[in-house]
């Protein structure tokens, strides 16, 4: 009886470990999606689109990218291209408004 309830323990502890890792991606996505968002956002208000278009371009399209794979439960793709969308919709945003700045605006 002891070794029965042994394993139905060990079966119920890989069913809890499995959920567990089963639901790290799409946290880990959602963590990394949202800033990502945020930053194309800010890039698009201080007029990335025309100030810096290939990092704007660049961005969207990364963030497009997670989107997709993240639709298709390629999380760990996914979470490396909402990284890539942060770092191009910042370094939009930054230069579109030095760029302003630059030009008196």
């Amino acid at each position: 009886m002891s070794g029965r309830i042994h394993r139905l323990f060990a079966l119920v502890a890989l069913a809890a470990a499995v959920t567990a890792f089963a639901a790290c991606g799409p946290s880990l996505y959602t963590f990394n999606v949202i800033p990502a968002s945020q930053a194309v956002e800010q890039a698009r208000q201080a007029n990335a689109p025309d100030h810096a278009p290939y990092e704007f371009f660049i961005a969207e399209a990364y963030l497009d990218k997670a989107r997709e794979e993240a639709a298709e439960a390629n999380y760990q793709d996914a979470v490396r291209f909402a990284e890539r969308a942060n770092e191009f919709g910042t370094k939009a945003r930054d230069l579109a408004r030095r760029r302003m700045r630059e030009q008196g605006r």
